[in-house]
């Protein structure tokens, strides 16, 4: 089945002009990529509380920026917890802060990727130019979360993975945009408008953290400044080397190798200020793709982005939207009451989910590379169970199943899945 065309006008065309003295946000506002923007779905998560001296540094930050405020009251008027990192005055950002700031890295990291698998494991023919778009994005995002891995535990931090999986639908971690809530679906021109486009819009001018909320990019420019300002002694035990795709993931060895990992990420998904394109992670060359906002805009318009005489326009050759499986949108909590072939399906899947996040995990909590080689196996096992469920109809008659990402953990005191829906809250190990 075709998916159906929510939006007649697909902007095949639409001129844009980077003027060279833009910076990344001023080439995104001036070039309007999108010609709509992204629906606002949701509301801000409700963030984690701050380590008690950050805390404290942010609180009165805020009281010295707002005389005769009570004392936190700035702060805690800034929603998420990327927000609040950011109120935390540069001067006290020092290695508490990064290994805060980067586990909700690796966290907002880890929460792109089930959305995109859905999208791309839904189109129906896996040599599609979409499909094969798509495929690179998911697997830029994996590069980017060793990334975010690596730099944590350069500061003598392990991340959570495996208790930290989103359960969709829900915000992006951090409060990163937080007007937008993620859900699971297959792929149709409103879910990429809405959510995968939504994820990856490029920075807005904001003159302060708290005038809204932060995007990625303002996100990871924090943690570079916080890096270069406080300037921390790095360890490379417990590092991890491997290649991703396109994409050498190496243990950071000196700031500049954090500087261009970050750049890495922002470019990927953004692009620069001056193009849409972006380098492959490996600094030494290689292929240059579209960065992602601009890739699925193009699946969006339905034409590839080109320079010409100095204008970026949606009027390159064609991208035919794909035939897709119309997988439905995944509700909270998971699908219920399945048949018993679609909750057998469900479990499974949901097992091998469990699996792959507890051997990321356990990669980077002792630096075991046999870990993070059997996750890199077991994610090839999820795509099975997910395009048998997107076979299963719904009782609609419009939609089928899919994966709903609800890892479940054997043997860890949690309740197997019900035989009439998805795992039960309280999944986590």
């Amino acid at each position: 089945m075709t998916e159906p065309v929510e939006d007649q006008d697909n902007g095949h065309g639409t001129a844009v002009t980077p003027p060279a003295a833009l910076d990344r946000r001023g080439f995104v506002k001036s070039a309007a990529l999108a010609a709509v923007s992204p629906a606002a779905l949701g509301t801000a998560a409700q963030a984690a509380p701050l380590a008690p001296s950050l805390q404290a540094a942010a609180a009165a930050a805020a009281t010295a920026a707002a005389p005769g405020a009570a004392p936190g009251v700035a702060v805690t008027a800034v929603h998420g917890m990327v927000a609040r990192l950011l109120a935390v005055p540069a001067p006290s950002r020092g290695t508490d802060w990064l290994r805060q700031a980067l586990q909700v890295a690796v966290e907002l990291e880890l929460a792109t990727v089930p959305p995109y698998l859905c999208a791309w494991w839904s189109v129906r023919d896996r040599s599609d130019t979409v499909a094969t778009l798509i495929r690179g994005i998911v697997t830029d995002e994996m590069f980017h979360m060793g990334l975010a891995c690596n730099m944590l535990v350069a500061v003598g931090g392990r991340p959570r993975i495996a208790a930290v999986s989103p359960d969709y639908p829900c915000p992006l971690p951090g409060g990163v945009r937080s007007e937008l809530t993620v859900h699971l679906s297959g792929l149709t021109r409103a879910y990429v408008r809405d959510v995968l486009m939504a994820i990856e819009t490029p920075e807005s001018p904001l003159p302060e953290p708290s005038a809204g909320p932060p995007t990625i990019g303002d996100f990871y420019n924090g943690v570079v400044t916080a890096f270069l300002d406080h300037r921390p002694e790095l360890s490379v035990r417990g590092q991890m080397g491997q290649r991703i795709g396109p994409d050498e993931l190496r243990p950071m060895r000196t700031l500049d190798d954090v500087v261009a990992a970050v750049e890495i990420i922002k470019e990927q998904g953004e692009g620069t200020s001056d193009s849409p394109e972006a380098p492959t992670g490996d600094a030494t060359g290689g292929h240059r793709d579209v960065a992602h906002y601009y890739a699925f805009a193009e699946i969006y318009h339905g034409r590839a982005l080109q320079e010409t005489d100095g204008l970026w326009e949606f009027s390159g050759p064609p991208v035919p939207f794909p035939d897709v499986h119309p997988m439905g949108v995944v509700p909270k909590g998971g699908w219920p009451h399945p048949p018993r072939e679609a909750a057998t399906l469900l479990r499974r899947f949901d097992t091998v989910y469990g699996e792959l996040l507890r051997d990321l995990e356990a990669a980077w909590q002792s630096g075991d590379h046999g870990a993070l080689n059997r996750a890199i196996r077991t994610m090839e096992q999820l795509e099975e169970p997910a395009l048998a469920l997107m076979e299963i109809p719904l009782g609609d008659g419009r939609h089928t199943y899919g994966p709903q990402f609800r890892p479940f953990f054997p043997g860890a005191g949690q309740p197997p899945p019900a035989a009439g829906g998805g795992t039960p809250p309280g999944r986590r190990p």
